[in-house]
């Protein structure tokens, strides 16, 4: 153990790129496919809510993937592990790229996140490893850099790629990216000394979980079509998905190696601490799927254009980040994490000032102000959750958290759409109420657009859809400031002091 330790690659330089690169090609999937989500749709001939199913196919293998990392890294090395997930990924990513329907897609995104899952912890945990204790904060600062500029970089790259070439791209560049960086750290990292033990795995826990939160994510994709519970396939889906989810629990609870550590729960800052980060991230990822989504198909923005207007949130955090992760334990982290959420949530009223004419500079400008939130947001919550669990805890406690995390970031994107959707159409049903021939604003608004002949209507029942889309745009900016304004108060229950523990394998579950 202590030759591992002591360890120290050729080149630290290509070691720390090598890593930052699979981490940065694995979080940018998260969102590379945000922008180009109507193109796919049109193209494989879905609905804009089965492309959704994009987005969350990912998210849900990825996080159920995240708690076997643990056991993965004990039982083949830490090394070996992030070398074949990463060939894996790359493998994934190409036949995501060549698939020719929908089904086909999802079950490949499927596939491409459940090898992703080790990726991020175990960047984490090898990074840590060859970097002396003294410069791991600069470490993980460029960590936390990677995963707030990757999420940025997705929608400006899935844009110009959908744009300029086909969306099968997006999924073809990790290709290079993959197989250059499974090579550098094998070349670096080949003669670290490997410890593997053999652990029992916690089958029944991983497979209530598997099906609980599967069955979960297809009701919540699928609801909408089939009208919720008038549909006996969404009764019996969630009816599957409380049972097992039940089960999960009550044997993670009782189970002596269980494959999730529920019983971190317990720690006040760690309950308090997810719950924030979860709740934040998880609109967060919102606020970013449905802006582009918006900007496309009822601001005819181009794919490209939409991704260039989301760009600005990633330029504070990028500049911020460095300090933040150097001064922040000079301050309250709750302080922090409350100014964080309160940027957040202004933005979203100011989002919720939006109209049809707002223009490309309004919408970059409330981005970049948004960036404020996102730079003060991932240390300050994670210091939190971590900072009253034992020293021998708080690598599964970095795990639970990321997982919980990956998950809130799937259901907010199947929310997302029912959400925005459905008020779209109830505002669309209440403006229709109003629309009349017998009424003379109808008449009236018929002669401007050249008459009461059927391209007259068309355009009038175009307007109506725009206006009943904004509307349901600005109801869901407000929902989300309103939730940013409850993290805030959430947060202060959490209680002081904050200062790290140092733990083995510190966050590298």
């Amino acid at each position: 153990m202590n030759a591992k330790a002591s360890f120290t690659p050729p080149s630290l330089l290509l070691t720390t790129i090598g890593l930052s690169l699979a981490t940065f090609m694995q979080v940018l999937d998260t969102t590379i496919a945000n922008v180009a989500l109507p193109t796919i749709s049109g193209n494989l001939g879905v609905s804009s809510e089965q492309g959704t199913w994009v987005i969350t196919s990912f998210a849900v293998s990825n996080a159920i993937a995240l708690p076997l990392t643990g056991w993965l890294s004990r039982r083949f090395g830490e090394v070996k592990l992030f070398i074949w997930a990463t060939l894996l990924f790359v493998l994934a990513s190409f036949l995501c790229g060549v698939s020719q329907s929908m089904p086909e897609l999802v079950g490949f995104r499927v596939l491409q996140g459940l090898v992703a899952g080790p990726l991020y912890p175990m960047t984490q945990t090898l990074l840590i490893a060859v970097y002396p204790p003294a410069k791991r904060g600069m470490a993980l600062a460029l960590l936390a850099m990677v995963t707030v500029v990757a999420p940025i970089a997705g929608p400006i790259m899935g844009g110009w790629i959908t744009d300029s070439y086909s969306w099968p791209w997006i999924f073809f560049i990790n290709v290079p990216i993959g197989v250059f960086a499974a090579w550098v750290v094998r070349q670096q990292m080949r003669t670290r000394p490997v410890s593997t033990s053999r652990q029992p795995m916690d089958y029944i826990g991983l497979l209530a979980l598997i099906i609980g939160v599967g069955a979960l994510q297809i009701v919540l994709d699928k609801g909408n079509d089939l009208d919720w519970f008038e549909s006996s396939f969404i009764q019996v889906g969630t009816a599957i998905s409380v049972v097992f989810l039940a089960i999960f629990v009550i044997w993670e609870l009782t189970d002596k190696h269980p494959v999730v550590n529920l019983r971190l729960f317990v720690h006040r800052n760690f309950r308090i601490g997810t719950i924030v980060l979860v709740g934040g991230y998880a609109c967060f990822f919102g606020i970013n799927l449905i802006l582009p989504q918006w900007l496309q198909t009822q601001m005819g923005y181009t794919a490209t254009w939409a991704g260039l207007a989301a760009a600005p949130l990633g330029i504070l955090p990028v500049l911020l980040s460095p300090f933040v992760g150097r001064y922040a334990h000079k301050f309250d982290l709750r302080l922090l994490a409350a100014v964080s959420f309160l940027a957040m949530g202004l933005s979203c009223f100011m989002r919720a000032g939006f109209t049809n004419e707002v223009d490309y500079q309004h919408i970059a400008l409330v981005q970049l102000f948004m960036g404020i939130g996102v730079a003060l947001f991932f240390m300050p919550t994670l210091s939190i959750l971590l900072s009253d669990l034992p020293p021998q805890q708080i690598a599964d406690g970095s795990g639970l958290a990321t997982f919980l995390r990956t998950l809130g970031g799937s259901f907010a994107a199947s929310l997302t759409t029912w959400i925005w959707i459905r008020r779209a159409d109830q505002h669309h049903a209440y403006l229709s109420e109003s629309i009349s021939t017998y009424e003379p604003a109808t008449r009236e608004a018929l002669n401007q657009l050249g008459g009461a002949n059927a391209q007259s209507y068309a355009q009038l029942e175009h307007t109506l859809t725009s206006q009943a889309y904004m509307m349901s745009t600005v109801d869901y900016f407000t929902l989300m400031g309103w939730i940013f304004a409850g993290l805030i108060l959430l947060v202060w229950l959490a209680k002081p002091p904050f200062a790290a523990k140092a733990g083995p394998g510190a966050a590298g579950h």
